[in-house]
């Protein structure tokens, strides 16, 4: 065991659990309206708690443990066999249990956004508990767990293809199949709290720097490297967002800032472990433009109530850095560079059949979720409950008291 390396992830792994409690959670609370700020809090609360569950029982090892090259196997059953003496390369494999486990909690809790202030809260559990292990296991294992993206040699440093692109296909399915909220997409009434959306993206941006620096596993400089060029990416994306914004409807805000800043952070996720600081401010670039108009490409042409633009924001996001990452291994000082005999081209092949295979299947089999979902609990609720808002409906309680 290194006392460094342990110590590092130890602290990474708060950083990452932050990012859902309470930063996922405020994020998406003030992008709602008042009436239904503790549903959606309560959607994240009860998400992590469940997926780490589930995580613990089964994930781990269906993700991490010898299986073949689509699933894992089931040594860890239940954390079987994980002493306190157990390693994982240089720190403690409990370590590495709920360092990964944060990131099972806050890829379910993304998808919150897609289909707020309508769903019944029956729903939200059992699509996010059968989602956690349909498609997010699976796709961990693919990618981090040996599986075949990982033997095709594609790269996903942090997850932009096992966190946004599962969690923003997934949740523009969730949000297709239950439909759209009264009033979309002229008559939905805007974000009742910005400066809690500032708030929840300000935790998110700090909490990012242990779901990137945390994913080298060490405390080296593949870590500080990776927080640099998180925070360029972010940065740079936020003031392309702004400016889009202020020149497009004439005025600025925190609300479209904060949206560019995670659109960065998504975007240079799987990119963080391979690019240099002027690939990540490319990457800002890229993210923050492409992202901005896929959020009215999706709503608009779509014609998708994505309420909170997780597919927007975070799939295309996500998908956006993987692609790009092939041509930017040696763009500058501080990147990784390319294997013996890997080029550009055939880089972002491999990059790109790893895209197109998690969207696959990760839209077919949130399909047979949500269908099974409807079957047995039904998907929205009704009427009055959605007019009345999901807080005192649904939970019994009022975020404001007047």
């Amino acid at each position: 065991m290194n006392g460094a390396d342990t110590s590092w992830i130890l602290t990474a792994t708060a950083l990452v659990l932050m990012m859902t409690m309470p930063g996922l959670a405020l994020f998406y609370a003030g992008l709602v309206q008042a009436k239904n700020i503790l549903s959606v809090l309560m959607h994240c609360v009860a998400i992590a708690c469940l997926a780490s569950i589930l995580w613990f029982v089964l994930g781990y090892s269906l993700a991490f443990t010898e299986g073949n090259a689509f699933i894992g196997g089931l040594s860890r059953l239940g954390l079987a066999g994980i002493e306190r003496d157990s390693l994982s390369g240089t720190i403690p494999e409990s370590l590495w249990v709920i360092f990964q486990m944060t990131f099972a909690v806050i890829t379910p809790a993304l998808m919150v956004g897609a289909f707020v202030e309508r769903i019944k809260f029956s729903a939200v559990l059992i699509i996010a508990g059968a989602w956690l292990l349909l498609v997010y296991v699976p796709v961990t294992h693919w990618v981090w767990g040996g599986g075949w993206l990982a033997q095709m040699g594609v790269i996903d440093f942090a997850g932009g293809i096992v966190v946004h692109v599962t969690a923003g296909v997934s949740a523009a399915v969730i949000a297709l199949m239950l439909g759209s909220r009264d009033g979309f997409p002229n008559g939905v009434r805007p974000p009742h709290a910005p400066w809690m959306v500032m708030v929840g993206a300000s935790l998110l941006w700090v909490g990012w720097f242990g779901f990137n620096g945390g994913s080298a596993v060490a405390a080296n400089g593949d870590a500080t490297m990776a927080i640099l060029v998180t925070h360029l990416s972010a940065a740079t994306a936020s003031l392309v967002w702004m400016v889009i914004e202020w020149v497009k409807f004439g005025k600025p805000s925190i609300v479209g800032i904060v949206t560019g800043t995670i659109a960065g952070l998504a975007t240079i996720t799987p990119a963080s472990g391979s690019v240099g600081p002027m690939g990540a401010i490319v990457l800002g670039l890229a993210g923050g433009v492409i992202c901005f108009y896929a959020v009215d490409f999706v709503k608009s042409k779509m014609n998708i109530d994505d309420s909170l633009d997780v597919l927007a924001v975070h799939g295309v996001g996500g998908a956006t850095g993987t692609l790009l990452l092939a041509f930017l291994l040696a763009f500058g000082s501080g990147g990784a560079g390319y294997g013996e005999g890997v080029t550009a081209f055939g880089q972002f092949g491999v990059q790109a059949i790893g895209v197109v295979a998690t969207a696959i299947w990760s839209l077919v089999a949130t399909v047979v979720i949500v269908w099974i979902t409807k079957m047995l609990v039904g998907l929205r609720v009704d009427k009055e409950a959605e007019t009345t808002g999901l807080d005192l409906a649904v939970h019994g309680e009022t975020g404001y008291r007047h």
